[in-house]
């Protein structure tokens, strides 16, 4: 009887593990699947304090920076998020902290694109990193002038993954917002009126 016992409650547990590995591959796939790596210029809606902004992402010139950034968006992780940091004429840049300036998380840093032949120009969007290249991982900016400090040359550049399809006039009034040094976190160019990103939306394949 003990054997028999024992025989079921193996079973009874391996149905369980195998229950938990399909609702897991389940998940997974229900992400890959909203994602859609066949739509090779997908659109995100940005929902702004300031008004709404559409972009249109390159996965053909940025596979790896789109898919990444887009994972972002369709698990909500840009939603209620700041731009943190604006300096007129040149960059708008957000989407790693809430209005609190505390960090969110990151999925980890990826291969750098700035080698894709699409430029730092004015209404472009890129990936922020740190000096050394491959260190971009959830931080966006719009670059608000023809940045060519910004594209590669003898150095990694700052990879550009899409462009602004709409809201032009939505971004120059956030680029135009005061700013300051911000005692609390030691960074210049805060706005001293939180500018958010109240919410991130991957928008049907057209």
């Amino acid at each position: 009887m003990r054997m028999f016992y024992n025989l079921m409650t193996t079973h009874t547990f391996t149905r369980a593990l195998l229950l938990s590995l399909t609702l897991f591959s389940a998940v997974t796939f229900s992400k890959n699947l909203a994602i859609d790596p066949t739509n090779i210029y997908p659109k995100v809606k940005l929902e702004t304090t300031m008004g709404i902004i559409v972009i249109e992402l390159d996965r053909v010139k940025a596979p790896i920076t789109v898919d990444n950034f887009l994972t972002y968006v369709v698990t909500g992780e840009y939603n209620n998020t700041i731009f943190h940091r604006i300096v007129e004429d040149f960059i708008v840049q957000g989407g790693g902290y809430d209005v609190d300036f505390v960090p969110k998380k990151t999925n980890g840093d990826i291969i750098n694109e700035s080698g894709n032949g699409l430029k730092n120009e004015v209404g472009t969007i890129a990936m922020a990193k740190e000096n050394r290249p491959h260190t971009a991982n959830r931080q966006f900016f719009f670059n608000i002038n023809d940045n060519s400090n910004l594209d590669p040359g003898r150095r990694w550049g700052y990879a550009v993954f899409g462009m602004i399809m709409e809201g032009e006039e939505v971004l120059e009034a956030i680029a135009k917002v005061k700013t300051e040094y911000n005692e609390a976190v030691g960074w210049e160019n805060v706005p001293v009126k939180p500018v958010m990103l109240i919410k991130a939306t991957l928008l049907p394949a057209e």
